[in-house]
């Protein structure tokens, strides 16, 4: 039996019933077969108890919790069963040789810039931004701390992003997050929590370490792991999904709404999100090493494997450069 993400959007009471999970809300009882969920995520106000959470841990099913205006708020992580010693220790030491961090973290700008920039590449009109993210770019190999290597990327994404309004026709000076000030910064944010989760669960199920990162500096209160990977998978999952959500009207600005100074996706504008994004996370590639069709979703995977044989000395991490 294939496992599917479950999104929770009404309000109501999500526990424990027997073998299985109990979703009651004003709609009625529905019942989720605990053998299906790969994760979810709730974007309504839900009740759940400790008992849920504890069958959800020994079921290793991941929630993640987004607040009335689809902001991620935070996710429950069970218990790991998969952690090995040896690579935590692997991973710590890779964080404390500054050498060693900042090769890894050379890697995750390097995939990044490239796929940006490959999204740009795929169109018209675009080459003189091309040409200075290319510039920016030089300057990755050089970098000989973390801080210059994010100065590298945040100019690389900052001429990135200036193509935007023209590539959607919508508004977009610049990127803003808390909060974000118009729909394209809304999506943005909406989509990158998204990916971040999807990472997230993809490292659960690997013996790595979520909190312990390169690029990113680790924190008590994020698994930044996630983020790091996450850099070389936001161009090709999110930022290509917008502009397909906009450019072929499925997302317009009826899916959008004003509140404290910010702007955020209605609760039909996450529904229809979320419905792509599982369309396009299951979408297949012709992989140029492996000689088949995988999925969108199982690239992550193979990337934290790469990750894993760095980090044991087994083969250099190359970061997934994509060609289509």
């Amino acid at each position: 039996m294939s496992l599917r993400t479950y999104y929770i959007f009404s309000h109501g009471t999500l526990s424990r019933k027997e073998n299985t999970l109990l979703f009651e809300s004003s709609e009625g009882k529905k019942f989720i077969p605990v053998e299906t969920i790969d994760q979810i995520y709730i974007f309504g106000e839900v009740s759940l108890n400790t008992k849920l959470l504890s069958f959800a841990s020994s079921k290793g099913i991941m929630i993640h919790f987004f607040n009335y205006y689809g902001f991620y708020v935070g996710s429950f992580y069970p218990k790991e069963v998969g952690l090995s010693g040896d690579l935590t220790v692997k991973q710590v030491e890779h964080y404390l040789d500054s050498n060693k961090r900042l090769e890894l973290a050379k890697c995750f700008v390097e995939g990044a810039v490239h796929n940006l920039k490959r999204n740009l590449q795929k169109r018209e009109g675009f080459e003189e931004v091309i040409r200075t993210i290319e510039r920016y770019e030089k300057n990755i190999k050089d970098a000989d701390s973390i801080t210059n290597l994010m100065s590298v990327e945040a100019h690389c994404k900052k001429a990135y992003f200036s193509t935007f309004d023209r590539i959607t026709g919508w508004s977009f000076e610049k990127r803003t997050i808390q909060p974000p000030d118009n729909p394209l910064n809304a999506l943005i944010s909406f989509g990158n929590s998204l990916v971040y989760t999807m990472i997230l669960k993809e490292i659960y199920l690997t013996p790595l370490n979520p909190t312990i990162s390169y690029l990113h500096e680790p924190s008590q209160r994020r698994f930044s792991l996630s983020l790091d990977i996450s850099e070389i998978f936001k161009p090709v999952l999110v930022d290509r999904l917008i502009f397909h959500l906009i450019n072929n009207g499925i997302i317009n600005e009826t899916h959008f709404e004003n509140h404290l100074k910010g702007v955020y996706l209605n609760e039909e504008g996450r529904k229809i999100f979320v419905s792509k994004f599982e369309e396009r996370i299951n979408q297949t590639v012709l992989h140029r090493k492996l000689k088949r069709k995988i999925k969108y979703r199982t690239l992550i995977r193979l990337e934290l494997y790469k990750l894993i044989k760095h980090l044991l000395g087994e083969k250099k991490y190359q970061p997934l450069k994509v060609w289509w």
